[in-house]
Formats: structure tokens, C-alpha cells, sequence
């Protein structure tokens, strides 16, 4: 009997999918120990989710580099990780700080952690995370106002642009689509990286939140190079290979742990560094 639950036999077809573009039954049915049956039913799913493209006897990828999943498909994906790297993002906010939280499903679980927090101002694009923070009597909220993106609730354009020159702040956790050590971070949009330039440029400290599997991935428009990046903050699965390069470009990488987290620290490397 399989020891993956369904969702689990999904997120890691789209990994291999991802990595490789496409992938066959027999090895899927050999990798999850289920029948063919079932991988076929997995495979229809992801089809109708227009994630994949079926094709005889396996998948291929069916996407453009400009194709944005949803965000609530995205919210559910890798969570574990991304509440891990909220855990660590809160740890690094001290009371009375200023911060923009960019949009994204990992910057949306960080928004979920404030709730200890004092005096802080938060400005967002994002009205997932306005929603979250509004009632919040401790957070005074900025929401950049723009053109609002349907699909991803996201406030575009020139207005969110002109509102977030005007600020500067201590700290920016910064969301991506693609982190490539050539290509640097990319999105998926260009309206969207349109309004993450402009907060690169006015944050005192830019801190991009991304787990495993955003790198070695290229999304559709260039939002900067790596070095624009003071830390990073990721997940186990991330390759050491990954974190020394990174480092070497003079990036402070912080991997999430929940072993970490039950010290109430963070793993930096091999090494637990308790706050």
C-alpha cells in the first residue's frame, strides 16, 4: 500500500514535471508503489487543473514560463515549508519596525504570525494579506492601492508603484517565482514585478522568502539580480550546493527547520542559532 497521500503524489509529479518536462506511468506507478489506475486518475486531475498535458502512456508540462498557478493552488503547495519560513521571517521583526510584505503565499503566512508583534507598520500590495492584518490593533496598515489583478488579488500598476516610493522601510520579505543564479529572480508578470522593483529600491534590508522549489526555476520577466538579496530564508530541501553559491555571493541563508523552530531559532546551515 502507497504511502503518499494524493496531494502528495501531485506536488511531486509537478516537481519531476518541472524538472524534467515530462514523465511516464510505469515510473510513477514504480515510484509510488500504486497502480496504473491511480496514476492515471492523478493525471487527469492535474490535466483539468490545466497543470499538465496528457499524452500517450505519461505527461508532459503544459506550461509557459508566463503561466502564474493561482494562488490558492499555490497556498496549499509545499506549506509545511512556507509556514516553517514564516516562523523564521518573524523571528528577524523586531517590535516597532517597518516591513512590506510582498505578495505571495509565503509572505501571506507570515502575515498569519504577526499576531505577537507591537507597533508595527506593514504596507502591502496584497489584499489577502490587508484581509488578514485589518483588525489587528497592534499593525498600522498601509495597502498601496492600484489596480487590483483578479486571480491573484494583487494591487498593481502606477498608483501601488507612485504609493511605495513614498516609503522606506527596515525590512522587505520579498516573494519570486524563480530564483536562477544567472537570471537572478524573476515572476511570472511584469505588473507584478513592475511593483517589486520599487520596493527593492526603498527596503533597508531585502529579505527573499522562497522554499526549494523556486530555485534553478525561470519565470517570465526579471525583476533583479541576486545581489540585490541581503538574506534568504528557505527550507531543508534546499541543495547545499545551493547555499554555499549563494553565500559566496555574500547572501545570508537561513534555512527553516522545525527542528529549529522548536528552539525557538532558526538553523543557519548545520547550525542552530537560538534567538
Amino acid at each position: 500500500m502507497s504511502g503518499y497521500l494524493s496531494e502528495e503524489r501531485h506536488q511531486i509529479i509537478l516537481e519531476t514535471l518541472e524538472a524534467r518536462g515530462s514523465i511516464t506511468v510505469n515510473e510513477m506507478v514504480e515510484r509510488f508503489g500504486v497502480s496504473e489506475m491511480t496514476i492515471r486518475r492523478d493525471l487527469d486531475a492535474l490535466e483539468r487543473r490545466g497543470l499538465l498535458r496528457r499524452v500517450h502512456g505519461g505527461a508532459v508540462l503544459d506550461r509557459g514560463r508566463s503561466y502564474e498557478p493561482p494562488f490558492v493552488a499555490r497556498a496549499v503547495e509545499n506549506l509545511s515549508a512556507k509556514q516553517q519560513i514564516a516562523k523564521a521571517a518573524v523571528a528577524l521583526i523586531e517590535n516597532g519596525d517597518s516591513i512590506i510584505l510582498d505578495v505571495g503565499t509565503t509572505t501571506y503566512e507570515i502575515a498569519r504570525q504577526l499576531v505577537d508583534k507591537q507597533n508595527l507598520t506593514v504596507i502591502t500590495p496584497c489584499l489577502q494579506i490587508a484581509t488578514l492584518l485589518a483588525e489587528n490593533p497592534n499593525i498600522r496598515l498601509i495597502l498601496t492601492g492600484g489596480i487590483v489583478r483578479p486571480t491573484e488579488l494583487s494591487m498593481v500598476g502606477h498608483l501601488a508603484e507612485r504609493a511605495l516610493r513614498d516609503f522606506y522601510v527596515d525590512k522587505l520579505f520579498l516573494g519570486a517565482a524563480g530564483v536562477d543564479l544567472e537570471a537572478g529572480l524573476t515572476e511570472y508578470n511584469l505588473e507584478d514585478t513592475l511593483v517589486k522593483q520599487v520596493m527593492i529600491k526603498n527596503a533597508k534590508r531585502v529579505i527573499l522568502v522562497a522554499d526549494a522549489s523556486k530555485f534553478g526555476r525561470i519565470a517570465f520577466t526579471a525583476i533583479a539580480p541576486l545581489s540585490v538579496i541581503n538574506a534568504l530564508i528557505t527550507d531543508e530541501k534546499l541543495d547545499l550546493e545551493w547555499i554555499t553559491r549563494l553565500r559566496k555571493l555574500e547572501i545570508e541563508v537561513i534555512v527553516a527547520s522545525e527542528k529549529a523552530n522548536a528552539k525557538n531559532g532558526i538553523l543557519l546551515g548545520e547550525e542552530v542559532i537560538v534567538r
